[in-house]
């Protein structure tokens, strides 16, 4: 059994919760920041000695008034926060099913002030590396300085919003490149892109990956890793 077998029943078992909190003079952002955080740390499920899953969606319910007074860019702000959060768990070495995501809810029965943080574990097709070490069954890639484990069979990578790991590359196509888990190994292969896809400096349709593989995608380069001892070399 893998640890992402381990972790869907732990979300089967039910891996969620809420927290409430009342802020006497209005709410403000760095207010909902300590919520999910507190959140994260509130509903922790330990599925072995050293993994540890947190939440990975946060829905913040509260008051018409508290978000309009927030940001008028909501999905920047709701951005950031998921990226406290991820760093938070990183930090904290708490294990991920899925990238994290925030919601805004304006729920009327919240009085002004008040904020509920309902926090859920939804599995991803890939997911933050924090407290994960590679293998052959879930690699690693980096891409943009950012850690990612591959958790399904197939991971999607371009620059379409569709795609498994968005690139924001306008040298990469909207569907770019595909990872295929295999028994025999990870097979890239490229997706019919518009300016193609190199390994190791080497035009490619399709290949088979090796453990510190460099992919290369528009201008943005990928690394690859199949084991621990190659990816901390390059911590």
């Amino acid at each position: 059994m893998s640890i992402f077998d381990r972790f869907e029943n732990a979300v089967e078992r039910g891996l969620n919760g809420a927290f409430s909190r009342v802020f006497k003079s209005g709410i403000k952002a760095v207010d909902i920041n300590s919520a999910i955080r507190r959140a994260q740390d509130e509903n922790l499920h330990e599925v072995s000695t050293d993994r540890t899953v947190t939440p990975n969606h946060f829905l913040v319910r509260l008051s018409s008034s508290d978000l309009s007074n927030l940001s008028h860019d909501l999905d920047a702000l709701a951005a950031e926060f998921a990226e406290q959060a991820t760093q938070h768990a990183s930090a904290s070495g708490y294990a991920l099913l899925g990238p994290i995501s925030v919601e805004f809810f304006a729920d009327e029965t919240e009085t002004t002030g008040h904020l509920t943080v309902e926090a859920s574990s939804v599995r991803g097709h890939v997911a933050p590396a924090t407290n994960v070490a590679p293998s052959p069954e879930h690699p690693i890639v980096e891409i943009d300085d950012r850690r990612w484990l591959l958790t399904e069979i197939v991971t999607v990578i371009g620059r379409g919003s569709e795609c498994d790991i968005v690139v924001n590359d306008t040298g990469v196509s909207r569907r770019h490149l595909e990872l295929r888990i295999t028994p025999t190994g990870v097979i890239a292969t490229d997706l019919g892109s518009t300016n193609g896809t190199f390994v190791e400096g080497h035009k490619i349709d399709a290949a088979t990956l090796v453990d510190g593989n460099e992919i290369v995608i528009g201008r943005t380069p990928i690394l690859f890793w199949t084991h621990t001892s190659e990816s901390e070399s390059h911590i």
